[in-house]
């Protein structure tokens, strides 16, 4: 079963687990960070619980996720229109001041996990910031039907420093990616870590369950 397939049976289920978790305690050292009215991209929003929040906060906030069917579901409960796209579709440039991938960037093959957060790195403004989480752990793994990707933190950096390579190549190239204006995206960037950290997962029940959070920055270089 691939992932796609184990949210179009399990949406609703997947929807009720996580549409009403309080996620104050993450959203705290993601926001402080940014502009008042900063443009927020959801990347993999699930539920859009954190769609709603941010659109709540007063942040102008864009999302969108790969299962069809969560994407109804999270259209409907934060009220905003979003996108069916998947991570290997994103082509926006230097477009926004935050990115948000709580949860979802997990669901990335370790070989594609580089070009992914290429792309996202690209979108991210200079000096925007960028929350993600995996679970604790390393390599991947299937449960229940879905492959993950876990991380520690030495894997972090070390796929950051890839992220921050391959930017660089990309940029020097001049390749694939679309740009939004003369001469965006040609800035070379590099990723620092900001903040790392693990928290128990915040679903009841599951406070066992260990996650690897990080903020980081973007920076020119």
């Amino acid at each position: 079963m691939s992932n796609e397939e184990y949210y179009r049976e399990h949406a609703q289920r997947f929807f009720r687990d996580t549409a009403n978790v309080d996620m104050s305690a993450l959203y705290r050292p993601f926001i402080s960070e940014l502009p008042s009215g900063a443009r927020i991209l959801d990347a993999g929003c699930g539920s859009g619980r954190d769609v709603r929040a941010f659109s709540d906060m007063g942040f102008v906030v864009e999302a969108f996720d790969a299962s069809a069917e969560l994407v109804a579901l999270a259209s409907q409960f934060s009220g905003k229109s979003v996108a069916h796209k998947r991570f290997q579709e994103v082509d926006a440039v230097e477009t926004y001041d935050g990115i948000w991938c709580c949860a979802s960037l997990l669901h990335i093959s370790e070989a594609e996990l580089p070009g992914v957060m290429t792309r996202l790195a690209i979108a991210l403004k200079p000096n925007g910031v960028w929350y993600l989480s995996f679970k604790y752990g390393r390599g991947e793994r299937e449960k229940d039907g879905r492959r993950f990707t876990d991380m520690d933190m030495a894997g972090l950096q070390k796929l950051i420093d890839g992220v921050n390579a391959l930017g660089a190549q990309t940029l020097a190239e001049n390749k694939p990616l679309k740009t939004t204006e003369a001469g965006a995206g040609e800035n070379r960037f590099a990723l620092e870590t900001a903040h790392l950290w693990q928290t128990g997962d915040l679903r009841v029940g599951r406070g066992d369950e260990i996650w690897l959070n990080a903020i980081l920055r973007k920076t020119l270089s």
